[in-house]
């Protein structure tokens, strides 16, 4: 099966300081591969007009996702899109923010469709309220999630 995140409404290249957000340049965001945070599949500029990235996963016996890119912690399984950049004085990126889709709220009914037809995209916004690169556990209905 494939696994499909797509997002739109990034953030931009810069973002400038705010509560608890030093700023950053050379935004970038990616997929995290599963407990390796510097392995990042296909970074995509911050102001690029959409991204999407597609991965293999496979379901275990008892129907939950598995994959390269697919964590696993307590509170279930997700995905993370790490972004990265230069905070001010800072001349080499690092990643400065994570976003964590849970795929344990994909709806029953989309996984279960998703599995026969081989495809689960996940679409959303990548921006937060503050006009940030969005961060933190992600649910419906920031995400939504469908069968393909």
């Amino acid at each position: 099966m494939q696994l499909r995140i797509e997002g739109h409404t990034l953030p931009g290249r810069r973002c400038g300081p705010g509560p608890g957000f030093p700023g950053a340049a050379g935004i970038e965001v990616a997929v995290q591969r599963k407990d390796r945070p510097a392995e990042l599949l296909d970074p995509q500029p911050g102001d690029a007009p959409t991204v999407t990235w597609t991965f293999p996963c496979t379901f275990t016996a008892d129907g939950e996702l598995r994959g390269p890119y697919v964590q696993n912690r307590l509170g279930g399984r997700f995905v993370y899109l790490s972004w990265t950049g230069r905070q001010p004085q800072e001349e080499t990126p690092r990643m400065f923010r994570r976003a964590k889709l849970m795929l344990a709220d994909v709806p029953p009914e989309v996984l279960a469709e998703a599995r026969r037809r081989g495809a689960l995209v996940g679409r959303l916004a990548l921006t937060d309220a503050e006009g940030y690169p969005l961060c933190g556990r992600v649910v419906p209905p920031v995400v939504e999630w469908a069968a393909h």
